[in-house]
């Protein structure tokens, strides 16, 4: 596995920002808002989660921390302003703070076992926050987490595009079904509990892309991510972890 992975230098992500949520209303606000449970959220078991549409569908995705009462978003820097941005038109009144967290950095590493792991997925390696160090190690996480089948970001996922549990975030441990109302909850469930996620995210070699499904190209990675129908996907093809999951969808 590790043979995917392209030269690290350090392990610092600098493609990731932290935003902090603070206040003494931070995880409620929070808690009504994305698809995991904030209100448990401790610092050494980050979750992945999305911000979603009314109707379900991707916004934005990322990685929470708790830090004492305050909650740490592990974004797309890109993304960072945007997204602070939209949580504040949701925060009205409430005594909530959104701001940049210029001390912490985010890290990873393919086998540092003495730190958490990556909340979606373990192969996926270490991650964890702290000062920032020098060099890169995004570039080599990337082309780490596309040879696993796992999607990230406005590019991959698309935004208002993509229904949340079409991106594989049930099986990447991105949603919460017992957590209580947020934001797309409802279309979100019904597709659950009805067994209804008929297209998956997945990618294939760029050169069989269908440009009808297709959510991003990545010539520099020869892939192309697309939204597929299941009953047209070959199982052989997609990772062990998504091919299991869609034949027990399947069969039931």
């Amino acid at each position: 596995m590790l043979s995917y992975l392209k030269p690290m230098t350090g392990t610092t992500l600098r493609d990731r920002a932290l935003l902090r949520i603070s206040g003494e209303e931070a995880r409620s606000f929070l808690q009504g808002l994305l698809t995991r449970d904030v209100l448990t959220l401790r610092r050494d078991e980050p979750r992945w989660c999305g911000l979603l549409t009314p109707q379900g569908k991707a916004l934005y995705d990322f990685i929470l921390w708790g830090d004492e009462a305050d909650v740490l978003i592990d974004c797309e820097a890109a993304q960072a302003d945007a997204l602070a941005k939209r949580l504040t038109l949701y925060r009205l009144r409430r005594k909530v703070t959104i701001a940049r967290d210029e001390s912490l950095t985010v890290h990873w590493s393919p086998d540092a076992a003495e730190r958490p792991s990556d909340p979606r997925l373990p192969a996926l390696g270490a991650r964890w926050l702290g000062p920032a160090s020098e060099g890169d190690a995004a570039a080599a996480f990337r082309a780490h987490r596309l040879s696993l089948g796992v999607f990230e970001g406005a590019e991959e996922l698309g935004q208002d595009q993509t229904l949340w549990l079409e991106t594989n975030a049930e099986e990447l441990a991105g949603v919460d079904y017992d957590k209580g109302c947020y934001v797309g909850q409802e279309n979100t469930a019904r597709m659950h509990y009805r067994n209804k996620v008929s297209r998956r995210l997945i990618a294939v070699p760029i050169d069989q892309a269908d440009e009808k499904r297709q959510r991003a190209a990545l010539p520099d990675m020869g892939l192309s991510i697309e939204l597929r129908r299941v009953e047209t996907l070959d199982l052989t093809t997609l990772p062990d972890w998504l091919s299991s999951a869609i034949a027990a969808q399947t069969a039931e």
